[in-house]
């Protein structure tokens, strides 16, 4: 996958994710699981786009696997799938090898319920590595989506309590990892002598370092 400048990455995944800013979420029983939030998200992007549009490859991986998941089907040499409802978590790993280059692709979503009862939190997050250095495509990104109880529906929204920020003034990258245990994000801002790490802190409503 191209690896791009920063304001590119940063625009592109933006355009290609906020153009679907309201999903219908459906599920059975008293709640919506992690699998009703990603198989609502994912099939309610177009994965086909015009010539002079911004066409997310990333995505359609995602999409392809997570079709093959709800199917039955087995995935590819190299991917991996990881359905924990327990914690509200799912991760697909690609992983891909070169001569002496690995590049591994993270595709992760998660949801937090918000303490007012009613909302609930969703995040979607993609991230490649390359010889487990942090290495961001075209595609990569942190997005977010509030859902109300009430109108089974999602939509799209800023990072709440924080910038969500894929370089710091020095130039370094900066890259997010969604919990699969706990409630925090954990932020790696990989400088050259070594990955500088920060917890962004739930607090039921939104985050702060």
């Amino acid at each position: 996958m191209k690896r791009l400048s920063l304001a590119i990455v940063f625009t592109c995944c933006t355009l290609a994710l906020a153009a679907q800013d309201v999903i219908k979420v459906k599920y059975k029983g008293a709640k919506p699981t992690i699998s009703d939030f990603v198989t609502a998200f994912v099939y309610s992007h177009d994965t086909e786009a015009d010539e002079d549009e911004c066409v997310d490859e990333s995505f359609n991986a995602i999409y392809n696997v997570w079709d093959k998941h709800l199917k039955g089907q087995p995935l590819d040499e190299g991917q991996t799938l990881i359905v924990d409802e327990k914690n509200g978590y799912v991760c697909y790993e690609n992983r891909s090898e070169y001569e002496s280059v690995e590049d591994v692709g993270r595709w992760e979503m998660c949801y937090w319920n918000e303490s007012d009862g009613k909302h609930k939190l969703f995040a979607y997050n993609v991230r490649w590595f390359r010889n487990g250095v942090y290495s961001p495509g075209q595609f990569d990104g942190l997005t977010f989506y509030r859902y109300d109880n009430a109108t089974k529906k999602m939509k799209y929204c800023e990072a709440p309590g924080f910038e969500a920020r894929f370089g710091n003034d020095s130039g370094d990258w900066m890259s997010y990892e969604l919990p699969r245990s706990g409630k925090d994000i954990t932020v790696k801002t990989w400088c050259k002598n070594g990955p500088k790490v920060q917890k962004l802190k739930w607090n039921g409503r939104k985050f702060s370092l």
